[in-house]
């Protein structure tokens, strides 16, 4: 078995709200199997900071940095046009920015659930599109978006939230079967509650711990690098005949009975 189907030696990624949280983990995980990583978020202080920490971890990996708030629309083509620019076109698509706000539905402005759709689907949608051809550039590549079980069933989030997701998860499945014929593979992966500074508050409340324990039968909280390992699954060549699915990282929530 060639050790090739496990490595992405040369290849080239796009890591979307890789600053911190999953995305973070995400950049580490790709440089770690050999990719090139290219990594956009709207904190440009905190896309320094993990420049240098990666750098660190591997000082033979390439990364690079570009601060852009993927929501809007002329800083989107503003980060594509650099990556068109390094003249590599690109293997890899991570759509992972995403943001929340949680309120009852009746409380949300307009331009709040709005900007949940910007940023959570519309950005994902148009940096694929804007993508393709850098993508169809070489004869296999793949995006992976970043939903959420939210898309799924009810987790007590915003209605904003989990419309967004799961029109991400039906946009995975409809791209995957388009795109199929152009060497584009697209698939998603589905967390749950995973240990970053977004569900640090929640997490803190012990009686709503516990409760989100006795749902996940794991037993606790998952971590960054479990969603970042199933991500880059999906990116290796040993995925490549994996296309139109959705890995839920999610320590069974999603199988619980009684």
């Amino acid at each position: 078995m060639s050790s090739d189907r496990w490595r992405l030696d040369g290849q080239l990624a796009l890591v979307t709200g890789g600053s911190a949280g999953i995305g973070r983990a995400v950049a580490r995980e790709l440089l770690g199997f050999g990719a090139r990583v290219l990594i956009a978020a709207r904190d440009g202080n905190g896309l320094d900071a993990v420049r240098l920490e990666l750098e660190e971890a591997f000082p033979e990996g390439e990364v690079r940095t570009f601060p852009a708030d993927v929501a809007d629309g002329e800083q989107r083509r503003e980060l594509l046009d650099w990556v068109e620019d390094l003249g590599d076109g690109l293997h890899i698509l991570v759509n992972n920015a995403g943001g929340n706000l949680t309120k009852p539905a009746n409380d949300y402005d307009e331009d709040e659930w709005r900007g949940i759709f910007e940023v959570n689907l519309f950005s994902a949608f148009e940096l694929s599109r804007c993508a393709f051809p850098l993508l169809t550039k070489h004869p296999s590549s793949c995006i992976v978006n970043v939903g959420s079980v939210s898309g799924v069933t009810h987790v007590r989030s915003g209605a904003p939230y989990g419309m967004s997701k799961a029109a991400l998860h039906q946009m995975t499945r409809n791209l995957a079967v388009e795109w199929a014929e152009d060497g584009v593979r697209v698939n998603s992966v589905a967390p749950w509650y995973i240990r970053t500074r977004r569900t640090s508050g929640k997490l803190a409340d012990p009686d709503y711990l516990d409760e989100v324990l006795l749902r996940t039968p794991l037993g606790r909280i998952g971590e960054p690098e479990e969603v970042a390992a199933a991500v880059a699954f999906l990116c290796l060549p040993a995925a490549s005949y994996v296309t139109g699915e959705c890995i839920a990282v999610d320590g069974g929530f999603l199988r619980y009975g009684f």
